[in-house]
């Protein structure tokens, strides 16, 4: 085990280092305390940059499977690198947009921490892949806190995706089929659980 926290330490560094966005250690920490007082086995996560957050879950105790998507070709060799030196055989690796993957089998949880502009599609693709009593959580949504600011935003492209995360936020709050609570750690998480269970 302490082999592999050095591990985790060393992931973190270098993503620090070399601007990869990886996942904040509180909203490590809140998912880990999540998977366990739900009794968590199966986690759809998408986005695995270089697989931080992919092993700090699959790690997790009860933890069976862990299937984990990237687009970006670069960083899924890395993360594809980081998982043989775990020695965790939980994990699967996908190299695809997950957008265009299709994933026929169900699971306990899924993590939405990609391409921020895409949150509801992600949500809505892949909500139908996670059981009834299952939870969706979905990372970044202050977005370095500029949502809710978008209006004073100066580039347009920036302006254009965090006005897409404020939507998505909107759509959120008002769907009648999840209970939605938001977390203040790292950069806010919303946790989402199926209504009237």
């Amino acid at each position: 085990m302490d082999k592999l926290r050095e591990l985790i330490k060393e992931i973190e560094c270098y993503g620090v280092n070399n601007d990869v966005p990886i996942m904040s250690e509180d909203s490590i920490e809140t998912i880990r305390s999540i998977i366990k007082e739900n009794n968590i086995h199966s986690i759809l996560e998408i986005g695995t940059a270089i697989a931080y957050s992919t092993i700090c879950f699959a790690s997790c105790e009860g933890i069976n499977k862990i299937t984990s998507i990237e687009r970006d070709k670069v960083r899924y060799s890395i993360a594809k690198s980081n998982v043989l030196k775990s020695k965790l055989n939980n994990i699967e690796l996908i190299c695809d947009d997950a957008l265009n993957t299709n994933i026929n089998e169900m699971y306990d949880m899924l993590i939405i921490d990609a391409a921020k502009s895409q949150n509801l599609k992600f949500f809505n693709k892949y909500k139908n892949n996670i059981k009834d009593t299952g939870i969706i959580i979905i990372d970044n949504l202050e977005f370095h806190g500029y949502v809710g600011k978008s209006s004073e935003i100066k580039s347009r492209n920036l302006r254009q995706m965090v006005r897409k995360i404020e939507k998505f936020i909107d759509f959120l709050d008002t769907n009648t089929e999840y209970d939605v609570k938001y977390i203040e750690v790292g950069d806010r998480l919303g946790v989402c659980k199926k209504k009237n269970l």
